[in-house]
């Protein structure tokens, strides 16, 4: 299994953003991740200077989201709606944003559900709950509100 490091991630955002920028040809994850990015303007800073990007330290405590786990949590919701793991999850997605009228705010709401199962499973020492994800996903989109 790849498992990329945070210095990895980071430089795999900021070349997409660098060769966008420039014109040149990206591979198919480079052109998804730019959809993500250009929906986030507040990142272009951060991408803009790897170097930078590379040495930044993102704490709660500082008040700012990490940028790169952001954009990297857009992806893997992506993917996980790509090839429907777990089952069940591109159709919620789809609810979700449907009900919200917008993929991306389906997809920050997705973002929440992945994390607590993220979470969970670190504090129990089990596997990540997929179908407790799955059931958080599906009861925003089945909530009124």
């Amino acid at each position: 299994m790849f498992q990329p490091s945070q210095n990895d991630v980071r430089r795999f955002f900021c070349a997409a953003w660098r060769r966008h920028g420039a014109g040149e040809p990206l591979s198919p994850m480079d052109a998804r991740a730019i959809d993500w990015i250009e929906q986030h303007p507040e990142y272009h800073a951060d991408l803009a200077d790897e170097a930078a990007a590379l040495a930044a330290v993102y704490t709660v405590e500082g008040g700012r989201s990490n940028p790169f786990l952001h954009l990297s949590m857009h992806l893997t919701i992506d993917e996980q709606c790509g090839i429907d793991q777990p089952h069940g999850i591109r159709q919620a997605v789809q609810l979700l944003a449907a009900r919200r009228g917008s993929l991306h705010a389906a997809h920050h709401e997705v973002m929440e559900c992945l994390g607590e199962m993220i979470w969970a499973s670190q504090r129990s020492g089990l596997p990540p709950d997929g179908q407790a994800y799955l059931d958080a996903v599906r009861r925003r989109a089945t909530a009124d509100g």
